[in-house]
């Protein structure tokens, strides 16, 4: 069994990625309600900052600030998934074999999580965030997204709409979709 090492910077800035357990579902937007009542309990009883959010179908990305002193996510991310759980209805076509006592299969059982360093490293995260759903290919510009916290930057002027994306950016065609990832793979960096 893998062994996970998770970070432990107590008063940090994280950034994480946790998905659906089925990957392309519209759950999280489906159910966006549930999703920030979830999120605003976990706050009240262990708080902490959202700096950025993002969420997409089936999956959210997210920098949190935790308090100084506390470095403890992990039960933060476990309350905030079985407050929604418990809060949503199972899936009907989930075998019963495949789930472990408690489990709906709504969510994949780990998270992706990422100390951020330093004001690059910070940077490079938030525009992650920023652009995830253009590099889904649901918006041509970022603050089309209405579930981001883009809104917020704009707001505040950290974030000027209507800014390029990235270098390899380029608008979806205005006839209609045509390609998952609005951006040119030809001058990727590999």
């Amino acid at each position: 069994m893998p062994r996970y090492v998770r970070s432990d910077c107590p008063g940090s800035t994280y950034f994480f990625t946790a998905r659906a357990a089925r990957r392309g579902t519209d759950l999280f937007l489906r159910e966006i309600d549930p999703l920030r009542a979830a999120m605003r309990k976990t706050r009240e009883r262990y708080p902490f900052s959202i700096e950025e959010i993002v969420v997409l179908g089936d999956v959210i990305h997210t920098l949190w600030q935790l308090p100084e002193g506390d470095a403890d996510f992990s039960t933060r991310w476990r309350m905030l998934k079985s407050l929604f759980s418990r809060s949503v209805d199972a899936p009907q076509d989930v075998a019963a074999l495949r789930l472990r006592a408690g489990e709906k299969g709504l969510w994949q059982r780990r998270f992706w999580e990422h100390v951020i360093r330093d004001g690059d490293d910070l940077a490079a995260h938030r525009h992650m965030i920023f652009s995830a759903p253009v590099q889904a290919g649901l918006v041509n510009r970022p603050e089309d997204w209405p579930h981001s916290s883009i809104h917020r930057a704009i707001a505040q002027g950290r974030y000027i709409a209507g800014g390029p994306v990235g270098w390899a950016y380029r608008p979806l065609p205005t006839a209609g979709r045509t390609a998952r990832a609005p951006y040119d793979v030809r001058h990727a960096v590999v």
